[in-house]
């Protein structure tokens, strides 16, 4: 009985010395299709400006999935959400989203991967 009691105790040992391991160590970074895109749109000098409760804003984000964090996304809402901050009032944006390019040209309003392409000269995703 008693070698058994030790078999199942290096078991549990194992067990939880695995858990930890996966606690501890750093996952995996996940890579989207869309993380090139988002970057040379960065790179490129474009600006995305949006607010939090914007539902435009959000669907455009969800558009690129995980690499929205690598978007050039600036919040344009004060935290009370009624007003604008001064970096926005700044670059004169008077709607959500608002693209905003090197060359000055302004999208509002959702814009397909299609359309951003076109006016960066960034590449799509492979499909």
């Amino acid at each position: 009985m008693k070698k058994q009691h030790i078999i199942w105790l290096v078991v549990l040992v194992a067990f939880i010395g695995f858990v930890v391991w996966l606690v501890r160590t750093p996952g995996r970074q996940v890579v989207s299709k869309y993380d090139s895109f988002a970057t040379c749109l960065k790179d490129k000098g474009v600006t995305f400006y949006g607010a939090f409760w914007c539902p435009h804003c959000q669907a455009q984000k969800a558009l690129f999935g995980s690499a929205q964090k690598l978007l050039p996304y600036v919040e344009c809402s004060n935290p009370d959400g009624n007003s604008q901050n001064e970096t926005c009032n700044a670059a004169k944006i008077a709607s959500y989203p608002t693209w905003v390019f090197p060359n000055g040209d302004r999208l509002t309003g959702e814009q397909t991967f299609e359309t951003l392409s076109s006016k960066s000269s960034c590449e799509l995703p492979a499909a």
